[in-house]
């Protein structure tokens, strides 16, 4: 049967790509060598221009009448994907089903949205069944839902591969065409110097209170567009991409209507990726701050906690573009450092004045300092080590805070940050490579 799959350079909202499509064949909709032959020179001529790609993919496995070339064939896409990973953005659709090792193509790519329909899996039900013994639905196993909440794949879930295409354009906007650029200015009539009250006054009155950490984004974006990735996975860190006075920025916030923004490992793999996109094409970092540490617990830290937490330290240490940082509220201990603390590389650091910058809370370190002390000693020492140390000026002091700054000046003095660090050039030793601890 004739290839279903293309590759052609396309251009759309004013933009020039490489459209790719992996689409199966026949009533199994399996891929044949033919298809992977196209879309892997189409891949290829997207990285020797300096093409972003978006794609569209089906693909039920291989053909098995062809035998193994196949998978030689879909092995070589991936290599090529490997090859164009940071060079040029990776953008896909997936629509219908993405199974065996064709699934992996979904794991290559930077951005990836589901249609409804579609669905993904290595081992479907029935080796699940036969291995396992546990029955599950292909919906319940690798639906666009599960990829979405679940395993953090999907981005998006869209309605139609016309809608998939429609918002990777959006995010195609954010990007450049390759890392040999930058991210093209988006003109706005919202002026730099717009006060933002609002935006301290979404933080709720009490400690423990919790908010939508989006909303305060939106208070500072230009025209308070912000689009987010991955929103349903790992949602006590938000992360996704703006604009402020033109020019394009990626976001990571602690969510504190989730778990009160403390870090999982789901959080942390979530926030590093998200990192090394953006320090892959050259895309300046605001990482907002309120979280009182990692989430504890026996199971996590049997999962690698310490390990997976590190990935977003490394993320942070290793990128070179432009980076803000904002304490809104809370950051304490092992959160704060890898949260793009000053002593991880951050350019400049802001702080709101409720900002608590701390080795832990007062309750906390009032137990250890002083654990022979009755209760009402206790409450005395809480509100001494609070007005002490939770304030942003001991940080202040000592450097790592940058500067101080009133919630309605938040989107100016973000801004002027910017500005300032259009220059920046940094440069990493050379090496072969680094080896993030995956």
């Amino acid at each position: 049967m004739k290839a279903k799959s293309s590759a052609r350079v396309v251009t759309a909202d004013g933009r020039r790509f490489m459209r790719i499509s992996l689409l199966g064949s026949g009533a199994d909709s399996t891929i044949g060598q033919a298809d992977c032959v196209v879309v892997e020179a189409g891949l290829r001529t997207a990285r020797d221009q300096g093409l972003p790609v978006v794609g569209h993919i089906t693909a039920a496995g291989v053909d098995v009448a062809e035998g193994l070339a196949p998978s030689v064939a879909w092995s070589r896409i991936a290599k090529e994907m490997v090859r164009c990973s940071g060079v040029v953005p990776l953008l896909l659709v997936a629509d219908g089903p993405v199974l065996s090792g064709p699934s992996f193509l979904l794991g290559l790519a930077d951005v990836v949205v589901f249609t409804s329909e579609a669905y993904a899996y290595l081992s479907g039900p029935r080796m699940v069944r036969d291995f396992t013994g546990t029955s599950i639905t292909g919906e319940e196993l690798g639906g666009a839902g599960t990829h979405q909440r679940s395993s953090g794949l999907a981005a998006q879930v869209v309605e139609s591969p016309e809608d998939g295409e429609e918002y990777l354009l959006e995010v195609l906007s954010y990007l450049p065409d390759s890392v040999d650029s930058l991210p093209a200015p988006i003109l706005s009539d919202d002026p730099p110097r717009r006060l933002t009250p609002e935006a301290g006054e979404l933080l709720p009155n009490t400690a423990t209170g919790s908010y939508d950490v989006r909303d305060i984004i939106s208070s500072i974006a230009d025209d308070g567009i912000f689009t987010e990735l991955r929103g349903q996975w790992a949602p006590n860190i938000v992360t996704g991409f703006a604009t402020m006075g033109g020019a394009v920025i990626g976001i990571v916030a602690n969510q504190t209507q989730s778990m009160a923004g403390s870090i999982d490992i789901a959080a942390s793999q979530k926030g590093a990726r998200f990192v090394g996109f953006c320090d892959g094409f050259n895309i300046p970092l605001l990482t907002m701050v309120d979280t009182s540490g990692f989430l504890p617990g026996k199971d996590l830290e049997w999962r690698g906690m310490i390990r997976h937490g590190a990935q977003l330290a490394f993320a942070y240490a290793r990128a070179t573009v432009p980076r803000i940082g904002l304490i809104l509220r809370k950051s304490y201990g092992g959160a704060y450092i890898v949260m793009d603390s000053v002593n991880m590389g951050n350019d400049v650091m802001l702080a709101w004045p409720t900002a608590e910058v701390a080795v832990m809370g007062a309750k906390g370190a009032v137990e250890i300092l002083h654990r022979r002390a009755t209760e009402e000693e206790k409450l005395t020492l809480v509100a001494d080590y609070e007005s002490t140390y939770l304030t942003p000026y001991p940080a202040a002091e000592r450097g790592s805070i940058t500067a101080v700054v009133e919630p309605e000046n938040t989107r100016f003095e973000v801004i002027s940050a910017l500005q300032m660090l259009a220059t920046k050039k940094e440069r990493l030793r050379p090496r072969r490579h680094d080896n993030m601890p995956l």
